[in-house]
């Protein structure tokens, strides 16, 4: 057996192993304290919606289990099973371009691996988040979403993907810089069109009606030197229950969006509050630092494909014929299998982001009521069925946000 392999055998055993070690400990922490609300919510979050919050985990970590069994299943079926020898050498028969071969098999490989996480995404959806009163969706709905989705992925995804084949295949061996440009660029792109152009196919975005919270929203935007394109409500509940709020776009095309039935929540200082708080990320430049962190991260891992793109081992150790040695399938395997090993740094991104919640709640604090934001997110908390006790350990790796109990006693102290 190849040493890759062993090695490759060895980190996915070790990692899913921590990620099932992980969310049992969750589990058994969530079930530990699902008898008692935490003292500092006790005043403002009623028992049954506690121990609803506790079921609601239990419920998604039983489905996230089936998830992990699977993604390990068809990950090994795709490599070590002989799945991309056969994709490979089946589109090469079929296609005469070896360019456009690469980019049918590619593609082949992640439609495939989309089709088998469709049936735990139905019961996620139509079992779980109907169970728990969060489901608005519908069959024809989801099925809708699902087809845009795809189709869209297609649209714009296969001519990236056939120029950094292309590029990798003609530039010679600093392609890796050049490919690094057009993924930089690309996700640029996308992030300045996403809210005119994609957006919208999938949700209606309606400009706030003139009143008490726009104007409220409004001041708040002057107090704190923010331009935007406009605030808008999203009718997130024609899917979801859940609620949300986020600022998007890049530049002049900068939009915020309120979830309809955020609104319907929430008073109008909490809005406010709430809405102080995505616009500290902005003013903290923290997404900006994400985007430096993110293309740093891409260079590197570009760097270390090629270097990795001309041994032999690297494709023989998971399962591909050196017949089948080629930039598509090197590109493949590098993207199913780097999460693998460099899981390890989960904590350390999750880390920089619950530190960039911290600032960007204190950011609120200053431009808003602390109180407010408080008595919006215990809300939000509640409707929301977040537990307010994880586990400590699993919340280090998993949460991009602070615990509730850590972010109420963060904010308190702005009070």
């Amino acid at each position: 057996m190849n040493t890759f392999t062993i090695i490759f055998i060895i980190a996915l055993i070790i990692s899913n192993s921590i990620q099932f070690y992980l969310a049992y400990r969750h589990g058994k922490f969530v079930n530990q304290h699902k008898n008692a609300v935490p003292e500092a919510f006790k005043d403002k979050i009623p028992l049954t919606a506690h121990q609803k919050a506790a079921d609601y985990t239990q419920a998604k970590l039983s489905v996230g289990r089936i998830d992990e069994f699977l993604g390990i299943a068809v990950l090994l079926a795709i490599t070590l099973g002989g799945g991309i020898n056969w994709t490979f050498a089946y589109a090469a028969t079929l296609i005469n371009s070896p360019l456009w071969a690469g980019v049918a098999a590619t593609a082949s490989i992640f439609l495939m691996m989309s089709l088998v996480d469709i049936p735990t995404s139905l019961y996620q959806t139509f079992v779980i988040e109907e169970k728990f009163g969060f489901n608005k969706s519908s069959g024809a709905q989801f099925a809708k979403d699902l087809l845009m989705q795809t189709v869209l992925g297609g649209i714009i995804g296969l001519p990236i993907l056939a120029l950094i084949l292309w590029v990798m295949d003609n530039v010679g061996s600093t392609w890796w810089l050049w490919a690094w440009g057009i993924i930089m660029g690309f996700s640029l792109l996308m992030s300045w069109l996403y809210p005119t152009l994609i957006a919208p196919l999938f949700n209606k975005f309606t400009p706030m009606p003139e009143g008490a919270l726009k104007d409220r929203i409004q001041g708040l935007l002057a107090r704190c030197g923010f331009n935007s394109q406009g605030i808008f409500i999203m009718d997130g509940s024609k899917r979801s229950g859940h609620g949300n709020a986020y600022f998007t776009g890049l530049g002049n095309n900068k939009r915020i969006v309120f979830f309809d039935n955020l609104v319907e929540s929430l008073e109008d200082e909490e809005l406010e509050a709430v809405l102080a708080h995505e616009l500290g990320h902005f003013k903290c430049k923290h997404v900006i630092k994400m985007l430096i962190s993110t293309s740093i991260m891409s260079l590197i891992s570009l760097g270390i494909l090629g270097w990795l793109i001309d041994q032999d081992w690297f494709y023989t150790g998971l399962g591909v014929g050196l017949e089948q040695k080629s930039h598509a399938t090197a590109l493949l395997l590098f993207m199913l299998v780097s999460s693998t090993f460099t899981f390890f740094m989960q904590p350390i991104s999750a880390y920089f982001q619950r530190k960039f919640e911290f600032e960007a709640d204190s950011f609120a604090a200053e431009h808003s009521k602390a109180s407010k934001l408080i008595s919006g997110l215990v809300k939000l908390y509640e409707e929301n069925a977040n537990t307010l006790t994880p586990d400590p350990l699993y919340s280090a790796f998993h949460y991009s946000h602070p615990p509730a109990a850590i972010r109420i006693a963060h904010l308190n102290a702005k009070s």
